[in-house]
């Protein structure tokens, strides 16, 4: 079975399939592939291709794609959906259920370059809680720009140091730390950095959005929320029951 292993859920999902199947998680990176490792499921770090992912697929054997990537990694799902194609074996989704955020503080973009625009309006202490991969984004439009400070918080990658640093980052507002971050947490950033504003993706509640943003509304900073991006999915389930009963279904 070829999964791929973007979130912390999808780390559980990856175990409990490996009691019953051949497991191989493709994921980003190292410190991903060691927690999976560790409990001992095989392990791709890197990125593919549809043409790679495919070619693994046919020379494993496996019969089922699962796709568990982050809500966000558009470009994964699609080179997923396509493997699955070429290799001509089943695909299904599993995503965490989209949550609905109706608050006059949070106003939701549908894309980054929406969520900086938007921010670019508001100005402030802005805290950037969507990772390091769109950074540039939101530093082309927000930083050295007077009434703004940009503050990035991102996992503490070395690559993400050097990226900060190539971008103009001042070392003093980047936060390079690994979650999950509690709502106490969440709360000592935000007023050590007296944030007025936050932006940050729907990744659904097991990425910790909810934490986020409601101890932002809490201590009264602007949320500007980014949406999913809009896949069609065939097969796509939101629980881990539903994900097994549909590949037993099929395999069984």
């Amino acid at each position: 079975m070829f999964l791929l292993a973007g979130t912390s859920d999808a780390r559980t999902l990856a175990v409990r399939l490996n009691n019953q199947y051949n497991v191989l998680a493709t994921v980003v990176t190292e410190s991903a592939a060691q927690s999976l490792i560790d409990v001992g499921v095989q392990t791709h770090i890197g990125r593919l291709t549809a043409e790679e992912m495919a070619e693994r697929i046919i020379v494993r054997g496996d019969e089922m794609v699962v796709d568990a990537s982050h809500p966000f990694a558009e470009e994964a799902s699609k080179n997923a959906q396509r493997a699955a194609q070429i290799a001509g074996v089943p695909y299904c989704r599993y995503e965490r259920i989209s949550e609905n955020y109706e608050n006059k503080n949070i106003k939701i973009v549908e894309n980054y370059e929406q969520a900086a625009l938007e921010a670019l309006k508001r100005k402030g202490n802005i805290m950037l809680l969507t990772g390091s991969k769109t950074l540039q984004i939101f530093t082309k439009y927000l930083l050295d720009v007077e009434g703004i400070t940009l503050t990035a918080r991102m996992l503490p990658r070395i690559d993400n140091m050097e990226k900060c640093n190539e971008l103009g980052i001042p070392q003093k507002n980047i936060i390079a730390m690994q979650g999950p971050f509690s709502a106490e947490l969440n709360t000592a950033l935000y007023k050590q950095y007296d944030t007025t504003l936050m932006i940050t993706k729907e990744s659904g509640k097991v990425g910790s959005v909810d934490e986020k943003i409601t101890t932002a509304i809490a201590l009264g900073i602007e949320v500007i929320l980014i949406a999913r991006p809009k896949i069609t999915y065939e097969n796509m389930f939101h629980t881990f029951d539903e994900i097994e009963q549909f590949i037993g279904g099929i395999l069984q």
